[in-house]
């Protein structure tokens, strides 16, 4: 039976505990599982039985987590982390090798700017940077020792809906992954798979958990690429000697990326998400389309009163009829364009400061996706790493503050906006 989404982000995964009963799934606080022989123990490790051995690979909460995730996604299995930014490491972890590179957009969180153009460097990979508005400048920027493309669906900071149709026809025809990171949009308004997408990334930090209580991230395998196709992806399609010559994707067909991040992923970087951390996440979902709804109501109410006030000189948020992305949303986020977006001030980067230290119900943090209103001043902090450039490529300027529109009432939020702005702007 097909369940509905408001069915499954309740239920996906989780069974109730067979030894206590429990409804609510346990926090499975333990490091290491009994084998029942050494029989087990040998299939176990050797890939030919699923089960738990030691939670930096497998943990019963966590894959109760797993499974919700990648259900919800419409994926076929998924791998949860430490954080987004581990999510992303082990996403590029099979794909790439010393030499390759992967083509992103410049519409990216500032910190996954850094980390793709510093960072990633260490490893010998590098990353192309390319405005994903102009299809041929992404096309172009594909080479041979391209592995991956990698593009957020609801763009941090500004809110821009990426056409992932367009970017995935693109991926294809070049024959190789897209991955898309879906923190911003969340399943519920966007499934980047339905648009072409090889892998999702998140951090389950923000919407997933909402609440601002716990790091994590998730990588969910679509199972829908031929990592055979060609020889740019060995570690998925050669014999893995760790595990004597066994192939994962000739083994595990469209489970071959999710076992790799685990069986390697995982077992060698060990990036493990927490099973506390997993519990949170879990109940939070629990009511994700709800709070969804009521981000999008509230965003498109203050992205609205905003566009009319004098102080402000511009706002990104797609959902508004003057975005030149709003055409986009209803075939990419049919639900709604998120909660996330900017505007600039007219009085510029000092006014940006003053208005971050008045606000009184919006929270001053580098967080998105929770119940509360944050806000942020990405140039002097999430994207201060970054050129004036960058930040302005980003959409993350010196005149730009970035909201992350909460749950509260609505007209509490504008007061509020209203009040800010005035002491930093006059």
């Amino acid at each position: 039976m097909a369940y509905g989404f408001d069915t499954l982000q309740i239920h996906a995964g989780a069974r109730p505990d067979p030894a206590t009963g429990a409804r609510q799934t346990p926090i499975y606080q333990s490091t290491a599982y009994v084998f029942r022989d050494a029989d087990h123990a040998a299939a176990l490790f050797n890939l030919q039985e699923v089960g738990y051995i030691y939670s930096r690979l497998t943990n019963p909460t966590v894959a109760v987590l797993q499974e919700r995730i990648a259900t919800l996604e419409g994926g076929q299995g998924a791998v949860c982390c430490s954080s987004g930014h581990a999510a992303q490491i082990m996403a590029l972890f099979p794909l790439m090798s010393p030499g390759k590179n992967v083509v992103a957009s410049t519409r990216l969180y500032g910190g996954t700017i850094t980390q793709f153009s510093q960072t990633i460097k260490r490893f010998g990979w590098s990353a192309k940077f390319v405005d994903f508005d102009d299809l041929d400048a992404v096309e172009a920027a594909i080479d041979d020792d391209t592995r991956a493309v990698f593009c957020e669906a609801v763009a941090n900071p500004g809110g821009y809906i990426t056409d992932l149709d367009a970017i995935s026809a693109i991926s294809d025809k070049a024959g190789i992954p897209l991955i898309v990171d879906n923190t911003s949009a969340t399943p519920y308004l966007c499934r980047p798979i339905e648009h072409g997408a090889t892998l999702v990334v998140h951090s389950t930090t923000k919407y997933l958990t909402g609440n601002g209580t716990v790091t994590g991230g998730c990588v969910v395998d679509s199972g829908n690429f031929d990592w055979s196709a060609s020889d740019k992806f060995p570690s998925l399609s050669q014999p893995e000697p760790a595990y004597h010559g066994l192939k994962f994707h000739e083994t595990f067909g469209p489970l071959a990326f999710t076992f790799h991040g685990i069986a390697i992923g995982l077992r060698d970087l060990g990036m493990t998400m927490n099973p506390q951390a997993a519990h949170y996440t879990l109940m939070g979902i629990e009511t994700l389309s709800l709070r969804m709804d009521r981000h999008v109501e509230n965003a498109l109410k203050v992205a609205g009163w905003l566009e009319k006030d004098d102080r402000v000189s511009a706002v990104t948020y797609a959902g508004l009829e003057s975005s030149p992305y709003h055409d986009r949303v209803a075939k990419i986020c049919p639900k709604g364009a998120g909660g996330l977006f900017t505007f600039s001030l007219k009085a510029g980067y000092e006014a940006c400061v003053k208005f971050v230290d008045a606000v009184e119900i919006f929270s001053h943090v580098a967080n998105l996706g929770d119940t509360r209103s944050l806000v942020i001043h990405s140039a002097s902090t999430t994207h201060r790493q970054l050129t004036e450039e960058q930040q302005k490529a980003a959409g993350a300027g010196p005149d730009v503050v970035r909201v992350s529109i909460g749950i509260e009432d609505a007209d509490d939020l504008i007061a509020d906006l209203d009040q800010a702005l005035t002491k930093a702007c006059g």
